[in-house]
């Protein structure tokens, strides 16, 4: 299903194409998803839920981590993986239209425990973080990632059919190099910000160790 996904232009492959790409008969399909839209919600959520678990097994062992594992993680799991991002893309338009209410809410809840173990591990790892913050961070940066990627999605796919091999390709490879290099820069300064700066106030704000105490 997902080598036919990443064949498929414009709104993707119709149901019927996803049922012939598994053997199976289009009305068998329909007994587990109600329609395309509900099976790349499933899609997705079997993506994110592969970067989430690697996370919190990482973030799950008592040894000092910092903050570059981390990125690389992101990199593998979040940003190169071709699917994810452009299912989570389209993921934003399908709540509540067509995707039944039942399987966004079964969604959401898995999303919603998902960060929050992936948060308190955050927490208990980097003492700068306050109650919540991880939660936070992990939010901030999914919503930097789809930015930086619906930013280069836009400059790069063609309003109308071109030859290759033009100017304007050029440019459009160009710029997603750029928007490659500026995202890993973005996410760094996000991280570094949230975790080290925040430290750093934070020790400023704590009282300092009396020096006159009598021994």
């Amino acid at each position: 299903t997902e080598r036919l996904l990443l064949r498929s232009t414009g709104r993707g492959a119709s149901m019927a194409q996803v049922a012939a790409e598994a053997g199976l008969a289009k009305g068998t399909v329909y007994l587990y998803f109600s329609s395309k839209e509900e099976l790349l919600l499933a899609l997705f959520e079997r993506n994110i839920d592969s970067f989430f678990a690697a996370l919190t097994g990482m973030l799950e062992g008592s040894a000092p981590l910092g903050i570059d594992p981390i990125l690389a993680l992101i990199q593998r799991r979040m940003l190169e993986p071709p699917l994810l991002l452009p299912l989570a893309g389209r993921c934003l338009g399908w709540f509540g239209q067509s995707v039944p209410i039942e399987a966004a809410r079964a969604f959401n809840e898995g999303m919603a425990g998902r960060l929050e173990r992936a948060g308190l591990g955050l927490e208990r790892h980097f003492h700068a973080l306050r109650t919540g913050d991880g939660v936070a961070l992990l939010r901030h940066s999914y919503a930097l990632i789809l930015g930086f990627w619906q930013t280069r999605q836009g400059a790069v796919t063609p309003c109308a059919p071109r030859p290759s091999g033009t100017a304007i390709d050029d440019h459009a490879a160009a710029f997603a190099r750029s928007c490659a290099q500026d995202l890993e820069r973005a996410l760094r300064a996000l991280w570094e910000g949230t975790l080290y700066r925040e430290g750093s106030r934070a020790a400023r704000r704590a009282p300092k160790a009396r020096s006159d105490v009598a021994v």
